[in-house]
């Protein structure tokens, strides 16, 4: 940090002369330093892929929780702080639960994700608070169709057919855009998910580490067994 950006550095408040907030932009590297997540859109529902980087044998796996569902056609994967992301999940269920109350409905993806994100832009613009320290990847599928959403600690948001947040983002971003194409099948969407992955992690990926998670029209977001991610990441391990 610059000296004379010191003053500027101390609260979230007090924009820089360049019209820098540089709490957010601490909180953004808190995301980069955080797990690498993907998520594809595919024919039919969209993927969610995560590497939990478990970093000892004593953990234990199950108890790394990166992917939570929102809604019944609705769910995230996070990278960054995950105790931050738990209380953004806590407020996204929350919210989900009063439309389904008010109007008999599941709420629409697009309208969720603003939610989430207005929360997030509020702890961006008060002193006393600090932004939240977790990006989410948000994947749905309502009546207007499939929805992959990338939340920012800024409360931005953007729509991706495919993308990643965390260590290995820019590697993957890299294969996705020579690979990705639009209408993949559901094995070839988790193939290249998992391909990416893999080229971002400094280990080699194994069924504790990976979790696979997805929506599909008329087909709730849920997590995959163990078993099924094991042939998937098999498949792509022997090329």
């Amino acid at each position: 940090m610059q000296p004379g950006n010191m003053a500027y550095d101390r609260a979230i408040t007090v924009f820089s002369p360049d019209g820098r907030l540089f709490q957010v932009e601490y909180a953004r590297e808190a995301v980069k330093r955080g797990t690498t997540t993907v998520g594809l859109k595919f024919k039919d529902g969209v993927v969610l892929i995560v590497d939990k980087r478990v970093t000892s044998r004593l953990v234990e796996p199950d108890a790394i929780e990166k992917i939570f569902a929102l809604d019944d056609y609705i769910g995230c994967a996070t990278s960054g702080l995950v105790a931050d992301a738990r209380v953004l999940v806590d407020r996204a269920r929350l919210e989900a639960q009063i439309n389904k109350i008010t109007y008999n409905e599941n709420i629409l993806v697009e309208t969720l994700v603003k939610k989430i994100c207005d929360y997030k832009q509020t702890y961006t613009q008060y002193g006393g608070v600090r932004p939240f320290g977790t990006a989410l990847l948000v994947a749905g599928v309502d009546p207007l169709g499939l929805h992959l959403y990338e939340t920012d600690p800024s409360g931005a948001m953007m729509a991706y057919k495919a993308t990643s947040i965390g260590s290995g983002r820019n590697i993957v971003l890299e294969i996705f855009e020579e690979k990705y194409k639009d209408n993949m099948t559901q094995a070839a969407a988790i193939k290249l998910g998992l391909e990416a992955l893999q080229a971002a992690a400094e280990e080699k990926l194994s069924t504790t580490s990976v979790e696979i998670a997805m929506v599909k029209k008329e087909v709730k977001f849920h997590t995959l067994p163990k078993k099924e991610v094991g042939r998937y990441l098999e498949k792509v391990l022997k090329e």
